[in-house]
């Protein structure tokens, strides 16, 4: 006979695997019998700059307003050397973009070299990596109870993965790898982590964060071994920043200026989130007021998060000493990265998220969840999106 615990674990994981369908179908809904899933991309219209190899090939073309980042990355899996000079013309910030390069050679492995194919590999990248992040978090968040479902939840459907998903960006893929390195520091892989951080370090810079998560060494010569691991994880950027130097010179190392006061633009951002809000209900809008309400709740859910941190300090997990830096890093973006509803912020925070949920598990009592609902306010604009819709 069943004992009834058994069969509560059964109907916890049932409701996991309802949700990763959803997250399927979703994306199926977005395919095109003629331009296959290259919606999810975010190309802009005609007119604007591209390579030849994609005018070759049918591919969906949004409004100005409603193109993306997705676009430029798809572009470079096509020219992964950036050898053709027509590769400057199709990115609105050559070198920056061209930093990030690690996820345009991934869609360009998985297409076998064939543009065509890499294209549908670049936009469906992110539901292979969320399939595997899925499944390696469970290491962590076995989604079998009500909090364990909760939690794993949390992590997988934040507004900022789902975002990652949707629009073929970098941030979801580049969660998996730093989880990776995580899961190897918990083992005291103190290389093996490194190495996983410094690849994910050419998926985005900001992932180098996660050397913050790397194991202490032991022994005698314990700093010369943590300064070693230090160099292999810095090792793949500075070997791809020099290769990028070769080709544009001192703009190797131009940034998009995405760091600001610090503090300051944080508080400046909730003053006026907030302040959108109360003028929207008291003018009567009809539902005008719903997106910057979302918005807050997702500045109110990293402050909690970042509160939690602060609350728990526990320095000996690899999950705190990375969500750290990013809770730090919330704090000092650029206002670009807040433009919006709800804004970038919630991709460039993803690390934050993941780990406040981790930390969250070992919490008891009924604080759990309160900060639970508290902690994952951006659950909300995440369910505005999911299921997804063609643009």
């Amino acid at each position: 006979m069943t004992a009834p615990h058994s069969h509560g674990r059964w109907i916890w994981a049932t409701l996991a695997a309802a949700l990763v369908v959803l997250l399927l179908a979703s994306v199926a809904r977005l395919y095109h019998p003629v331009y296959g899933f290259t919606e999810m991309i975010g190309f802009a219209a005609p007119g604007t700059g591209e390579l030849p190899a994609l005018q070759a090939i049918p591919h969906y073309r949004h409004p100005p307003w409603g193109s993306y980042d997705g676009q430029f990355y798809a572009q470079l899996a096509l020219e992964p050397l950036l050898r053709d000079p027509a590769i400057d013309r199709a990115l609105d910030l050559p070198p920056y973009r061209a930093r990030r390069i690690l996820f345009s050679w991934t869609a360009w492995a998985l297409g076998a070299g064939r543009p065509a194919w890499i294209l549908q590999a670049y936009a469906l990248q992110n539901v292979l990596f969320w399939l595997l992040l899925a499944a390696l978090m469970t290491r962590w968040l076995r989604p079998d109870s009500a909090r364990g479902l909760a939690l794993w939840t949390a992590c997988l459907f934040s507004h900022g993965m789902l975002h990652s998903v949707r629009s073929a960006l970098l941030d979801g893929p580049s969660m998996l790898l730093i989880a990776l390195a995580i899961a190897a520091s918990e083992r005291q892989r103190l290389f093996t982590a490194a190495a996983l951080v410094g690849v994910s370090g050419l998926g985005r810079e900001t992932n180098l964060l996660a050397t913050f998560g790397l194991p202490w060494p032991g022994g005698r010569f314990r700093f010369l071994t943590l300064a070693a691991a230090l160099a292999v994880a810095a090792l793949p950027l500075l070997l791809w920043q020099d290769y990028l130097r070769s080709l544009y010179r001192s703009t190797s190392f131009v940034g998009q200026g995405q760091l600001d006061q610090p503090v300051l633009i944080y508080l400046q951002v909730l003053h006026q989130t907030a302040a959108h809000v109360l003028r929207s209900i008291r003018a009567g809008s009809d539902g005008g007021w719903v997106l910057a309400a979302a918005k807050l709740g997702v500045i109110v859910g990293l402050t909690v998060q970042t509160a939690y941190l602060a609350y728990r300090r526990d320095y000996a997990s690899p999950w705190w000493r990375v969500a750290l830096p990013y809770a730090v890093l919330m704090l000092m973006v650029h206002k670009v990265v807040w433009d919006g509803y709800p804004g970038a912020v919630t991709r460039v925070t993803i690390p934050l998220a993941f780990g406040f949920n981790v930390l969250l598990s070992r919490e008891h009592g009924p604080r759990f969840w309160l900060w639970y609902v508290f902690g994952n306010l951006q659950l909300i604009p995440a369910a505005l999106i999911l299921p997804f819709r063609a643009g």
